[in-house]
């Protein structure tokens, strides 16, 4: 007579034993703090009868931008060109593929650390010709303390619950068994980042005079942490 095998597609669950019972706690903490970069998009646009004149003053209203945002120096962290299109404009009417105009575009993406300076460039960048903003889009960087002082807080504020089980059975904690993200032996959860608020600005023409700074107040950032946790304890007196 063989013995039965267990079934290898149910984990086993690490239960205790009278001598050694276990534990098994969540921790979880959710901070919010203060972003320490802003994202801005700034889409830089030019339309001509021929391609040329459409490349040229692309060419040129592109390069008054990286200049314009490049004189805020250290304030600005991260600036980046991305799509960059020419396309032709087809006439409606008549036989045959006639080009009407041309319509130029480019992306370019600006990080900032400096929340003052963010205001006054925005609104600069706004007031120019053709010329698009959107955003801030605020966030945290990655290795941000703060993610870390989650992780911690996480993991106290599941001691603290492991030991008020215990306590509430007359004992104490004996041991950590074992400490881990959730989903660490799996695919890892998804926990969206909180989005920042959101503005976009176009304008066909630059005013006579300098517009006054927009007012943008940072907006706080979710920060969320959760860990499993399995304890040990002294065996309790039932």
């Amino acid at each position: 007579m063989t013995a039965a095998t267990p079934d290898a597609s149910q984990p086993a669950v690490p239960y205790g034993t009278p001598e050694a019972p276990r534990i098994a706690v969540r921790g979880e903490a959710r901070l919010e703090v203060d972003p320490e970069i802003a994202r801005i998009g700034i889409t830089v646009a030019a339309r001509g009868r021929d391609r040329r004149s459409a490349l040229d003053d692309l060419t040129r209203r592109n390069a008054g931008v990286l200049d314009l945002v490049k004189t805020y120096g250290d304030a600005v962290e991260r600036l980046e060109t991305g799509a960059f299109s020419i396309t032709p404009e087809l006439t409606k009417h008549g036989r045959g593929e006639r080009v009407r105009t041309y319509h130029g575009s480019v992306r370019v993406t600006a990080e900032l650390t400096d929340f003052t300076a963010l205001g006054e460039l925005t609104t600069r960048l706004a007031d120019l010709d053709l010329t698009r903003v959107d955003g801030p889009w605020w966030a945290l960087r990655p290795d941000s303390p703060a993610h870390r002082e989650a992780r911690k807080k996480a993991v106290r504020e599941a001691v603290q619950r492991a030991r008020e089980y215990a306590e509430a059975l007359g004992t104490s904690l004996s041991a950590l068994v074992e400490l881990a993200d959730i989903g660490a032996e799996s695919a890892p959860p998804a926990y969206p980042q909180a989005p920042g608020r959101m503005r976009s600005a176009a304008f066909a023409g630059a005013a006579e005079d300098t517009p006054a700074p927009l007012d943008l107040e940072p907006q706080r950032q979710r920060v969320h942490a959760q860990i499993n946790a399995r304890f040990t304890m002294v065996p309790p007196q039932l």
